[in-house]
């Protein structure tokens, strides 16, 4: 094992921010989340000035050396941004491998990724890391190496050199990641000609999401108490009582500050979510952030491009409610005035599931509007149509023709549109 220390920057910036005390106990839990380390010690250190060669001050960095020593620390967790001259220096000053959140998180998604997409994701995001660390981070990457001549000519520093060796692997990687993206695409394509609406889970990492995917699905995806404890996405069929199979999708869980470059590499993976008919935000309601923890994973919906028709449409799922005592359960609920498509329940319990369950059901119900349509007697493809679907409530027949009244989804409205034209045109900027 590993012996680590665990330390949360305060900065004292005047903005509106998390508690540290809860910042550094997610920084902990994320620690415990990568499997040979030992957490030795964990604290908040405030900062007011942060220093641009050591993030802090001289006499700081001294009171924390001696508390690393006396503890025999290998490992500093930063859970914050470190530089890379701030990196090569606190580890030459404390005799430490350092770790700032950015390259913790790229671990911990190093250490789970199952999938061949999710290795090369999390290959990708390393090395774009990675590369952002060469700026003299280490002083023989200013040394020159010389050329040959007739390559490159007189020479290039090793920087320049290691740079390259990133940038041409970060090639073959994206190259490996389009096949893997293509047929993603491909499944996603064939899954469209099925007629399953696509249910995706998201929410902040450890909110609960795979507990209810295992619960209404009856799979075994690995569910712990634990940060990013599912990261590769996983599909399954549900069948709701009294409507439609649908499929239902899990996801990898959200953070705060979550790092750029796992945002990018797992775009296509997150894609998923775009895809989905109705999205399920799943909250753990019985923390004490969980509000600025909605905001972080309403803030990455946005940045993936998320309409707001879907955000609006949204279903709040409120977890873990057997957390929370029975007397405290309505001022944390909020029930008298909680707004629309929320459902509390607990994934563990049970309780809630079936109220969540006839909410999805109702949301993935198609509107259904009514039209007259006047069909020739020598239309019957077009009645077959209808009658395949049962969507005819009434036929009056005269010498001329057919009046037909049906009752259908404005889906299958364009369905019958592009098939029958001549019976039914809709505007061209109208998408079928």
């Amino acid at each position: 094992m590993t012996r680590t220390a665990v330390l949360h920057p305060d900065l004292k910036t005047g903005r509106e921010r998390r508690a540290p005390e809860h910042a550094l106990e997610e920084a902990v839990s994320l620690a415990h989340a990568l499997s040979g380390l030992e957490v030795c010690d964990a604290r908040v250190v405030p900062l007011k000035n942060p220093r641009a060669g050591t993030l802090f001050g001289s006499g700081k960095v001294k009171e924390i050396k001696d508390l690393l020593e006396g503890l025999d620390v290998t490992l500093v967790v930063i859970d914050g941004p470190v530089t890379p001259v701030q990196q090569r220096n606190l580890e030459k000053e404390w005799n430490v491998k350092i770790l700032d959140r950015t390259g913790l998180i790229l671990e911990i998604f190093a250490d789970r990724a199952g999938t061949r997409e999710g290795v090369l994701q999390v290959d990708l995001a390393a090395l774009n890391y990675q590369r952002t660390r060469l700026v003299r981070s280490w002083t023989h990457l200013e040394r020159q190496r010389g050329g040959l001549g007739f390559v490159g000519g007189p020479g290039e520093t090793q920087i320049e050199a290691d740079r390259r060796a990133i940038d041409e692997q970060i090639v073959v990687i994206r190259r490996q990641l389009e096949k893997v993206t293509r047929t993603r695409g491909l499944h996603r394509s064939a899954r469209k000609k099925v007629p399953f609406p696509i249910v995706a889970l998201v929410g902040y990492t450890n909110a609960g999401k795979s507990t209810l995917f295992n619960r209404l699905t009856g799979a075994d995806v690995m569910a712990k108490d634990m940060l990013f404890a599912t990261l590769d996405p996983t599909m399954r069929t549900v069948e709701l009582p009294d409507g439609p199979n649908v499929i239902l999708s899990d996801t990898v869980g959200f953070i705060s500050d979550l790092p750029t470059e796992l945002v990018a590499a797992f775009r296509a993976t997150l894609e998923e979510v775009l895809d989905a008919d109705l999205i399920l935000h799943v909250r753990d309601i019985s923390h004490p952030e969980t509000e600025a923890q909605a905001a972080d994973v309403r803030d990455i919906l946005d940045s993936l491009g998320v309409t707001e028709t879907k955000r609006d449409a949204m279903i709040e799922v409120w977890n873990k409610i057997d957390l929370i005592p029975q007397e405290d359960r309505a001022a944390a609920l909020n029930v008298g005035n909680r707004k629309a498509h929320v459902q509390p329940l607990s994934a563990i319990t049970g309780e809630g599931l079936d109220a969540l369950i006839s909410a999805i059901d109702v949301a993935l119900r198609p509107v259904e509007i009514e039209d007259e349509l006047q069909m020739s007697h020598a239309a019957g493809e077009a009645m077959a149509w209808l009658h395949a679907r049962k969507l005819i409530q009434s036929v009056a027949t005269d010498e001329h023709g057919n009046t037909v009244l049906v009752k259908w989804s404005d889906k299958q409205k364009r369905q019958f549109a592009k098939q029958f034209p001549a019976i039914l045109t809709l505007p061209d900027d109208i998408y079928i």
